[in-house]
């Protein structure tokens, strides 16, 4: 391609700042694609006409094959699998367990890639396409919270990082996903064409500026693995219900047991009853928010499933040690102070219950 200067000499057009490859797995998540695209495409073109200009993205594969998302929606591939010029490769993870996530050309698209050296994203579950093509050794490796136990079981001699929006480690990056996806995308473009790009991107978008790579993910996760498939459901939707707190009868009956046998097994698994865990999970709900928003302490209260403020910041202090009020303004010495609080010979915590909430 060329570009026509002013005078009416003809020159080769210059190469983009960045360039990106995507990999779609089968059933991958739309959000993570789009939103990915969506802040390269506004960073390319100083104007609003999305020209690719300082920007490209391609997607990877064969053009007769268009790739399925989660949602249904297909995406057709526009290049093969051909790397020249890729300054990234990303992997768009999506559900899992649903069967193969990629084929033998887009495995064999990915190793090619570690060869040539060039970088590798791992964004959703594509943290689990890395991981399954061995890519991920002695390397840290972000995750949802929402996937933690599933990387877990499934990777024990790999550690996990579900605290953090997304990670680099060196040639290496994996996102959580979700809005983490926008942050990733704004880190990249301000590397390559500096901050005002990026700000750019993330002013149409209408996102706040772009978090750091160490930002929490919301909710916190708790917790390493649990044996019991029971205990393992219950917790997950006690995860997907923070702000309507589930009654334990509902969650039992979910189970498919009786709300004393539900109690039981929770308690003999976790060394703590399911309501106390579950506050436990609420609680660092509001810390996060209030840590990370800008949010009153009564709608933190109420985000995180309690009745007013004076039920919440009571347990809060409980349990942390320190009013809600005093993180927003003592917010540089908050993990020092919580840190210390955990462990208070008060508390009544036992050795169990420590291991699942830390």
């Amino acid at each position: 391609m060329v570009t026509r200067a002013s005078e009416g000499r003809e020159r080769p057009a210059e190469r983009p700042a960045l360039t990106v490859g995507f990999l779609l797995t089968n059933n991958f998540t739309l959000t993570a694609l789009s939103s990915f695209i969506d802040a390269l495409r506004l960073a390319a073109d100083e104007g609003d006409g999305s020209r690719p200009i300082r920007c490209r993205w391609h997607i990877l594969g064969r053009k007769d094959e268009p790739r399925m998302s989660s949602c249904g929606i297909a995406v057709a591939p526009d290049r093969d699998y051909d790397l020249a010029g890729l300054d990234y490769l990303v992997v768009v993870g999506g559900l899992l367990h649903r069967g193969p996530q990629l084929g033998a050309d887009a495995a064999a698209c990915i190793h090619s890639a570690a060869r040539q050296q060039i970088p590798l994203i791992g964004v959703c579950t594509g943290s689990f396409v890395l991981a399954r093509a061995g890519l991920m050794q002695d390397r840290a490796c972000c995750v949802s919270w929402y996937h933690f136990r599933d990387f877990v079981e499934e990777f024990p001699d790999l550690v996990p990082v579900a605290e953090q929006l997304f990670i680099e480690d060196r040639d290496r990056i994996t996102c959580s996903g979700g809005a983490g996806v926008v942050d990733l995308a704004a880190f990249l473009i301000e590397r390559h064409l500096g901050r005002a790009a990026a700000q750019k991107a993330m002013h149409i978008l209408q996102v706040d500026p772009g978090r750091a790579s160490g930002q929490s993910q919301p909710p916190p996760p708790v917790g390493g693995p649990v044996l019991d498939a029971r205990v393992r459901r219950a917790m997950l939707m006690m995860e997907q219900h923070l702000s309507d707190p589930l009654a334990m009868e509902e969650i039992a009956a979910k189970l498919a047991i009786s709300t004393r046998q539900f109690e039981r097994v929770f308690q003999a698994t976790t060394g703590m009853s399911p309501n106390r865990f579950y506050r436990l999970l609420r609680l660092r709900y509001g810390l996060w928010m209030l840590k990370t928003s800008r949010r009153s302490v009564t709608d933190v209260a109420l985000e995180a499933g309690f009745a007013d403020c004076a039920h919440f910041s009571r347990h809060f202090r409980d349990l942390f040690g320190i009013n809600p009020s005093q993180v927003r303004k003592e917010s540089e010495a908050t993990e020092p102070r919580l840190t210390q609080a955990r462990h208070r010979p008060d508390m009544g915590e036992g050795p169990q219950e420590r291991r699942f909430y830390e």
